[in-house]
């Protein structure tokens, strides 16, 4: 495939995936930065590689989200930002968000990506490296710990 055709389905990527990516990423790590990063750099590999990757779109969501797994890593950050709402209204509740906040990194991960980026239990286990049934276990003690910080308002 021709550079030029390979840059056209990455910018195609990114302008139906991109938006999503980044709010997903962005309610992962709770940092705007960090999000920027991470999408900038999933998509700048992808250029790079070209059509050696077989699917782009599963890719670079695995990538995005490494990326801001390792930042968040360094960092040790704790306590996410909330989105823009202008990005990302389904996810403008403050008190949900603070409460997904709490959540360990894997409990977090497993739900931004399963219930706002709408990926079944078997995708998120390939995107962080794990199992289906540990990514069940996670989802199932969010769901318990979200249960307990937010009580009856869930």
């Amino acid at each position: 495939m021709r550079v030029t055709e390979v840059q056209g389905d990455v910018e195609a990527l990114y302008r139906s995936d991109g938006a999503r990516l980044w709010s997903a990423v962005r309610g992962y790590a709770g940092d705007r930065g960090i999000a920027d990063d991470a999408v900038a750099e999933a998509f700048a590999q992808l250029l790079r590689r070209g059509d050696e990757v077989r699917n782009p779109a599963a890719w670079v969501w695995t990538t995005a989200f490494r990326a801001a797994a390792r930042e968040l890593q360094q960092r040790r950050t704790t306590v996410p930002d909330p989105p823009d709402s202008a990005h990302d209204p389904a996810m403008s509740d403050q008190r949900v968000l603070s409460a997904i906040g709490q959540l360990s990194d894997r409990q977090r991960a497993a739900v931004v990506l399963h219930y706002y980026a709408d990926r079944p239990v078997k995708e998120i286990a390939d995107l962080l490296g794990s199992t289906t049934s540990a990514v069940s276990v996670h989802l199932f003690r969010a769901r318990k710990n979200l249960r307990d910080l937010l009580g009856d308002d869930l």
